[in-house]
């Protein structure tokens, strides 16, 4: 299975180490030069016994273009992951599976804005603790989410699968 990993901050870093280390082949890829070499200097060496691969992308592009899976560590807030959700949904195959983090946002507002819905996948909790929510929408083929928990079950991390209840919008009175 190939994940391409954007966002190359600690918990994109760490993440991508994980999935290596675990046997998936793995891009990493961030828009800051200076998290990608940090990551090549802090990984050089710890992927060398690995049964995955890890590699890195100076664009999405090149890190999502045969990904089964494309997941994001961009800040969890409105804007950033529409942004990154619409670059993946372009960029992707139509067979990749769009996969945030997000303890915040409605994964069904995030998906309903891709022409992939059923392919989105969101996560709830923190990934270092053992166990994650794997959140699917009432768009969600049911091949989404079950593809997401084996992945992360490879990983060690137990999960949980929960319907995402969609967030009421605050409306400011004018």
């Amino acid at each position: 299975m190939k994940i391409a990993v954007i966002g190359a901050g600690t918990a994109g870093r760490t993440f991508a180490l994980r999935c290596a280390v675990a046997g998936f082949d793995v891009v990493l890829e961030d828009v800051m030069p200076n998290k990608l070499r940090r990551a090549q200097d802090e990984y050089a060496e710890l992927t060398a016994g690995a049964s995955g691969s890890l590699r890195f992308a100076a664009t999405v592009e090149d890190a999502v273009h045969d990904a089964d899976i494309a997941i994001d560590f961009v800040p969890d807030e409105l804007e950033s992951k529409l942004e990154i959700f619409s670059l993946l949904d372009r960029m992707a195959p139509p067979r990749t599976l769009l996969c945030t983090p997000t303890n915040a946002l409605s994964l069904t507002d995030l998906a309903s804005c891709t022409y992939r819905a059923g392919k989105c996948v969101g996560l709830r909790g923190d990934l270092s603790t053992g166990h994650i929510e794997v959140l699917r929408s009432h768009f969600s083929e049911p091949e989404a989410p079950a593809a997401i928990t084996r992945m992360l079950t490879a990983l060690g991390i137990a999960t949980t699968l929960v319907d995402d209840v969609e967030q009421p919008m605050l409306v400011k009175n004018l």
